[in-house]
């Protein structure tokens, strides 16, 4: 017989997963915030972490815990909303689970198992942050980090980043693909499948780095192209968005979800990272592409898309949030999942057009203060002016 605690906590999640999500009093006319995150570590499976047999587990411990769910990777497939989640056990090893749901901001309950990915790369110590990429070929592209340890150095915390690459056409079945190889990057990390074949190759975006942590010499978002995916080498790497100094991109930046295509050009959702005094600062952004030039920057409004705010400024690494996930659907809803200081999974809503005006019509950072104060004097001025008119505004 299953211990009556297995029922109590049974009931506690199943409250949890019937919740329904509202939005939150978060106003800036670009997109909705929603109250509750819509994945936690209380949303893994008691199966996953009990061993429910009373002989083998009488005081009914957690036997293989979880610390945290966070960076999804996110698609849409018939009707459903589907998040490719990083989870991280109590013994800090991250792996991959899909949860499912029907509308897209809660009601998400992983699947019986999570993705057990072939086991061919015997350095390979740990894997995290897929983005998933629906691509004209037919297939659908996980690419994550592969992380390894740095044998070269006498450092236990020294590793090795790669690009590690899966595809797969129902997120059942997985095949594991070479990890990609950019000749001139030493190691990479937050690489983006593009949807779109571009001169007849495959695309990618990547993001240079000399080591581990530190990009280095890495001076933003690179582009590359390969011929074979299966064996995917990319010879030279051009840049997209750059870092840039005292900016929210001075540390580092990287891709995000899989780039969204407009009638005007390619958005992009990103991360960027600033040095603070209490540690890194990561924060969405938002820039756009040329459609026919992938690697083009046509746009970059100025500042932040999304940053931490109250409890999302809480976790294991405080004051970040990330995103590699978005969703866009039949009704052009875009679900941008995000993770709060790598902890839990939120989702901030808005539409094709809203997202497509907040990129083509924001203005860009002008780059020093003076600027930015006359940058902001001059909205004011009109304001006071349409204020002094009157009338309906």
């Amino acid at each position: 017989m299953l211990q009556e605690k297995y029922y109590v906590e049974l009931e506690k999640q199943e409250n949890l997963l019937a919740r329904k999500n509202i939005k939150s009093d978060f106003y800036n006319g670009i997109y909705d915030r929603y109250e509750y995150p819509v994945l936690t570590r209380e949303h893994i499976p008691l199966t996953w972490r009990y061993d429910l047999d009373p002989e083998a587990n009488p005081y009914f411990m957690e036997r293989l815990g979880i610390n945290a769910v966070m960076n999804s990777g996110a698609i849409y497939l018939n009707g459903k909303y589907y998040l490719v989640a990083r989870i991280e056990g109590n013994d800090r090893k991250s792996f991959f689970g899909v949860a499912e749901s029907d509308n897209g901001v809660d009601g998400f309950r992983f699947w019986d198992y999570p993705i057990l990915l072939e086991d061919v790369c015997p350095n390979e110590t740990n894997v995290y942050d897929m983005r998933l990429t629906q691509h004209e070929d037919g297939y659908i592209y996980g690419v994550f980090c592969s992380e390894s340890k740095d044998t070269s150095v006498n450092d236990l915390s020294a590793a090795v980043a790669a690009a590690g690459i899966v595809r797969t056409r129902d997120l059942k079945n997985w095949e594991r693909l070479d990890n990609l190889v950019t000749k001139n990057s030493p190691q990479q990390r937050n690489v983006v499948l593009h949807p779109e074949f571009v001169d007849g190759k495959y695309a990618f975006y990547t993001r240079p780095m000399d080591d581990f942590i530190e990009t280095g010499s890495g001076g933003g978002i690179g582009f590359g192209l390969c011929e074979d995916i299966t064996h995917a080498v990319i010879d030279e790497e051009k840049m997209t968005s750059l870092r840039k100094y005292h900016t929210i991109t001075e540390a580092k930046n990287g891709a995000g979800a899989t780039p969204i295509k407009t009638e005007l050009g390619w958005i992009h959702i990103a991360h960027g990272v600033r040095n603070t005094a209490a540690g890194l600062r990561y924060v969405i952004y938002a820039f756009a592409t040329d459609l026919n030039d992938p690697s083009k920057v046509i746009a970059e409004p100025s500042g932040l898309l999304i940053g931490p705010r109250g409890s999302e400024r809480v976790g294991d690494v405080s004051n970040v949030v990330f995103t590699n996930g978005a969703i866009v659907n039949e009704r052009q809803e875009v679900f941008i999942y995000y993770a709060s200081s790598d902890t839990r999974v939120h989702v901030a809503v808005t539409t094709i057009d809203k997202l497509a005006d907040y990129v083509f019509k924001t203005p860009r950072d002008p780059g020093r203060s003076v600027e930015c104060v006359a940058q902001r004097c001059k909205l004011i001025e009109r304001n006071l002016e349409l204020l002094k008119k009157g009338g309906d505004l």
